[in-house]
């Protein structure tokens, strides 16, 4: 099994870029959503540290998006 830090599952950081992209949103905003630093939005959109399920959560709620549905694209 891969590590998952480089998995090709990890894809579903390039929809969190893209979503954070067409909703206008800075990584600097997205943070500040989230009560983190911005550093913390670009480590894991650069893939340097992964998001546990509820940091996913999290980021997504901040995105107004669906876990549910970005999870499901996985599958294939």
């Amino acid at each position: 099994m891969p590590k998952s830090l480089r998995s090709p599952r990890q894809r579903f950081l390039a929809q969190l870029i893209s979503l954070r992209k067409v909703k206008g949103l800075t990584q600097a905003k997205v943070a500040e959503k989230l009560g983190r630093p911005q550093s913390f939005v670009a480590k894991y959109e650069g893939g340097e540290r992964r998001l546990d399920i509820i940091e996913f959560l999290d980021v997504t709620a901040a995105l107004e998006a669906d876990p549910c549905e970005i999870l499901s694209s996985l599958r294939t």
